[in-house]
């Protein structure tokens, strides 16, 4: 992938990012636990396949600290005293296995395919 397609990736990635943030935000407490598990899944899908897509760990990094600032936008009291987070425990189950998914994307090894060279070692 070259550099243009790579910029334009990471952009898409945002976008995507803030969605699914805003999205799992609405989710996780609604169908309690069910959302909760489908909006994690979403936010681990989409880092994973931000590694795949770019084959950098910046397609982790990138939408991580993206979905990290809309949600915590999201979570912070406003003016008015509305807020978008509930209390109680899967708020918080949501905001850190988020957070986790998004660091554990990051840091996975980079490991070669498989079948992109079929010779032996030593032989």
């Amino acid at each position: 992938m070259g550099g243009t397609g790579r910029t334009v990736s990471y952009l898409v990635l945002g976008v995507l990012a803030a969605l699914v943030g805003g999205a799992g935000a609405l989710v996780q407490d609604g169908w309690f636990p069910g959302g909760l598990l489908l909006a994690l899944a979403g936010v681990a899908g989409l880092f994973y396949g931000g590694v795949k897509l770019t084959g950098t760990r910046l397609g982790a990094a990138v939408p991580g600290a993206v979905w990290l600032i809309t949600v915590m936008l999201l979570s912070s009291a406003r003016p008015e005293g509305d807020f978008l987070f509930a209390a109680g425990i899967g708020p918080y189950i949501y905001l850190l296995g988020g957070a986790l998914a998004g660091v554990v994307c990051a840091t996975l090894p980079q490991l070669p395919s498989s079948g992109a060279n079929d010779s032996r070692l030593g032989g």
